[in-house]
């Protein structure tokens, strides 16, 4: 079926309009005589022509997936008895069996009206993808030619080209917007439902959570506790324990390559070390559980402290190797890129190599590290797999390390495990922590960017 292969195809057909865009360009300067001059180079012409055929085509498939199910759910209601589709929820049901039975995942149907529908919902399907098969490729063929046929020497083939791709560029940067806009407004709206149940300042400085709540109205349950003190506790302390791992093994890790290393020792030690951000964290949570935490635990046996098995500095610790890799490879990066003329006239004035370092290559990178860091921030309050499997679930409101904590990303996923009804506030509430991460998140990032545009250094 052409309708499997309809991107391959528009794509060949855009490879051909290239090659016929070029040719006729060439063949234009060749039948003057090289008299006449083109406007741009043959590749625009070709560029052009392959645009002009790619794009519509591209827009009118997208188009057709969007509407594909609603406009063959339409035709095939609208073929069926009375009887069968009486409202909405019939409709419904009919639809989702027939969906079923095409796509395999129930047994064949012994009713057979089922089998009826759901083979002239095949053959609707089909045509309908044939018709469009074939509009998409003649239009593409077709504005492909008309564009072969309007190539001049006068023709302005780059400027409408790059005009093409900065539109498409433009497009590309309101669609990221867009969804990030989509993401914040569906957690806004959420969050709204469950502040409607659970007061804000007992969510926001609450000391207790628990967020069991009574399934029936009969039921003997709890009425739940949402205090997310607790929580944000946890993360910040594991964040916290992971960043001072992180941040002066990676610097100093990062100072080393870049300023005292040889090449041949650089070349074989930095892929070595981001090796540990390629690292699976259940890989780490492995580690953390049954190698870091029971270190833990006995050497505090030794000098007589209880420490429990899940706990926030097994989990930090682990979690700062992780992120590791990203201080250190950021910070090589910018501290590299630090312009050699500033190294030369540091020394040329008579300073050390450790002078050089502290008043002048720091200073002058302190941006991308400051960035680097931020993004290592983030990646430990967004870790999950090892907080769950080292630190453990309980949300335990204490300052002590040893013990055992939770953080704001594993509530979440617990809140959401499982059949749950998206009405209760035991799961809207997940949707609330997710909303102060989010704020915690911008406030981070808002100072970072306050950071680098003080201490921003410009080169000439």
């Amino acid at each position: 079926m052409l309708y499997s292969y309809l991107l391959p195809i528009l794509l060949i057909v855009a490879g051909t309009a290239y090659a016929a865009g070029r040719y006729r360009a060439r063949r234009l300067v060749a039948a003057a005589d090289g008299t006449v001059r083109l406007h741009s180079l043959p590749s625009h012409y070709g560029v052009l022509a392959s645009l002009a055929g790619l794009l519509p085509a591209l827009f009118c498939y997208g188009l057709w997936l969007s509407v594909e199910t609603t406009v063959i759910d339409s035709r095939l209601i609208k073929e069926l008895p009375p009887t069968q589709v009486a409202d909405s929820g019939h409709q419904s049901l009919l639809l989702n069996d027939i969906k079923n039975l095409l796509a395999g995942t129930t047994t064949i149907s012994k009713d057979n009206t089922i089998n009826e529908a759901a083979d002239r919902y095949q053959e609707i399907r089909s045509t309908f993808r044939s018709l469009v098969t074939t509009a998409v490729v003649l239009l593409s063929i077709g504005l492909s030619l008309f564009c072969l046929q309007a190539i001049k020497p006068s023709l302005r083939a780059r400027n409408l080209v790059e005009g093409t791709i900065r539109l498409l560029l433009l497009l590309c940067s309101g669609i990221a917007i867009l969804i990030t806009l989509g993401i914040l407004f569906s957690v806004l709206f959420e969050s709204i439902r469950f502040f409607r149940a659970v007061p804000i300042l007992d969510f926001l400085f609450g000391l207790d959570w628990s967020p069991q709540m009574a399934i029936r109205a009969d039921q003997a349950g709890s009425s739940g506790a949402f205090g997310a003190v607790p929580i944000f506790a946890g993360t910040f302390m594991i964040a916290a324990i992971a960043m001072l791992v992180a941040i002066p093994i990676g610097l100093l890790a990062a100072i080393y390559l870049s300023e005292f290393a040889s090449t041949q020792v650089r070349t074989v030690v930095k892929p070595l070390l981001e090796i540990l951000a390629g690292i699976p964290t259940v890989v780490y949570g492995f580690f953390a559980a049954l190698t870091v935490a029971p270190f833990i635990r006995d050497t505090g046996t030794l000098f007589g402290l209880s420490i429990a098995s899940e706990s926030a500095l097994a989990a930090g610790l682990v979690m700062g190797i992780m992120i590791i890799p990203f201080v250190s490879s950021l910070s090589d990066d910018v501290i590299h890129a630090v312009p050699q003329s500033l190294r030369d006239g540091s020394y040329g004035l008579g300073a050390t190599t450790f002078e050089t370092i502290r008043h002048v290559i720091f200073p002058a990178a302190l941006p991308g590290i400051v960035s680097g860091i931020l993004l290592a921030v983030s990646r430990a309050i967004g870790e999950t797999m090892i907080v769950v499997m080292a630190a453990g679930l309980a949300a335990n409101l204490t300052a002590n390390p040893f013990e055992a904590v939770t953080t704001v990303t594993v509530q979440i996923v617990t809140l959401l495990v499982g059949d749950q009804e998206f009405d209760s506030p035991k799961t809207l509430a997940a949707f609330a922590l997710g909303l102060v991460l989010f704020v915690f998140t911008l406030i981070l990032n808002y100072i970072a960017l306050g950071i680098v545009r003080k201490y921003r250094e410009h080169y000439e």
